[in-house]
């Protein structure tokens, strides 16, 4: 192994493009990872360059095309792959302390990209050879996924959008929401409801005509997650990008876990991203209280106290999500077991019940290092609540409250919905 991360990509100067343009040039992807240490490594020497201005990104909202790329280039959404297919082969918990790193720098950019890393356990957990064999490599390449989600009005879940027969291919017609990373990627992942009622999941390019991206996400917090409205107008889907559910409704799997730990570990990356900012806030610009017996901030005990209890939620949550990463790498290696899923469903559960409260404790009280000056937008430290508040309202963290609690005391397991 070298003694230095490999080179990475220059990033390619670009303005921003419209919403139907692809969002960056392809770069050349690094040469594929021996292994996750690898990907550790240049990860180590990208994550500095991301954080740099991610907090200026985020005021002027400005999407980071040029850096989506760059990690993307770098092999970082592939650390899962087999490496039968050229992978790398990580577990799990390597994907995880890979999220809760980017995380810790920007978590817009760890939530957009998380589509990738579920297109790639779906395709481990129920994806024929065939689909391995067209899908990884693309990955590998530096491609990026996107996802067409969640649609508005109606029942929560409800699809109306529809697929319908057109000789030897398709067509697709309707508009999805909190279409997660869609902005920064090459292919959009989706489902429609074909003649007879049934989902039909299909991945189709960005470029392919009748595929609208808008870059209409409009919420307090999280919003450079490139996950605003897509639309479908007419638009063609081949035989070959109609893929089957990888994902039942009625039986636990190991994908639907993975997904619900991923916002946990955007939690964890929050709340350490919290306390870094407390500290530099002590360091370089609070001034103590007039009564306090200090004549620096990082001398007065309640700055160090508040910096202490901020910095003790985000060891705890980045622990407890790693214990959970370990419990879905437990079910795979007892063969997706029910009862190994089912544990590995509880602790996410628990994960991400416990990474939500300490993100938002963390972010709040990341102001109490400073006075008033702290909440001048120019520093922007509220960002830090803001985006863990938008991330928690994704699923209610009661339930996952309440199925833990029902699991500890009758042995219930927690629903099989895609929320665990």
């Amino acid at each position: 192994m070298p003694s230095s991360p490999e080179a990475l990509p220059d990033a390619e100067a670009s303005s921003r493009p419209s919403s139907n343009s692809h969002p960056a040039p392809r770069q050349q992807a690094a040469p594929a990872a021996g292994d996750a240490t690898v990907l550790f490594a240049r990860a180590a020497a990208l994550l500095p360059e991301i954080a740099e201005a991610a907090a200026a990104r985020e005021q002027a909202r400005e999407l980071p095309y040029a850096l989506v790329r760059r990690i993307a280039a770098a092999g970082l959404l592939t650390f899962r792959i087999p490496k039968e297919y050229g992978g790398p082969g990580a577990s799990v918990h390597d994907v995880i302390r890979f999220v809760i790193d980017l995380a810790t720098v920007d978590s817009n950019i760890a939530q957009a990209l998380r589509p990738n890393y579920g297109i790639i356990d779906g395709l481990l957990f129920a994806g024929s050879e065939q689909e391995r064999r067209h899908w990884f490599p693309l990955l590998l390449a530096g491609d990026i996924f996107g996802n067409g989600g969640v649609e508005r009005g109606g029942a929560h879940g409800a699809i109306s959008a529809r697929i319908r027969p057109d000789g030897e291919q398709f067509r697709v017609s309707g508009t999805k929401y909190y279409s997660t990373g869609a902005l920064f990627a090459d292919w959009i992942a989706s489902i429609a409801l074909d003649e007879e009622g049934k989902e039909t999941h299909f991945i189709v390019p960005r470029e392919r005509a009748g595929v609208e991206l808008v870059d209409d996400f409009d919420t307090i917090g999280q919003r450079l997650t490139a996950s605003g409205t897509t639309r479908f107008h007419d638009a063609v889907v081949l035989a070959e990008e109609i893929r089957p559910p990888y994902i039942q409704r009625d039986r636990r799997n190991p994908v639907t876990p993975l997904f619900q730990l991923f916002l946990a570990a955007v939690h964890a990356g929050i709340a350490r991203n919290a306390l870094h900012d407390a500290v530099h806030f002590a360091q370089h610009r609070a001034r103590p209280i007039r009564h306090s017996s200090a004549e620096k901030s990082v001398d007065d005990p309640y700055v160090q106290e508040t910096v202490g209890q901020i910095a003790s939620q985000a060891y705890a949550a980045e622990a407890t999500v790693l214990r959970a990463a370990d419990a879905i790498d437990a079910a795979w290696a007892d063969r997706l077991s029910d009862p190994a899923l089912t544990e590995a469903s509880v602790a996410v559960a628990q994960a991400q019940y416990f990474a939500a409260e300490a993100a938002l404790r963390a972010s709040e009280l990341a102001f109490d290092v400073g006075g008033a000056s702290a909440t001048d937008r120019r520093h922007n430290i509220d960002r830090h609540w803001r985006n863990a508040r938008t991330v928690a309202n994704h699923n209610p963290r009661q339930w996952k409250a309440a199925a833990a609690g029902a699991w500890h005391l009758k042995g219930e397991g927690p629903p099989t919905t895609g929320l665990f």
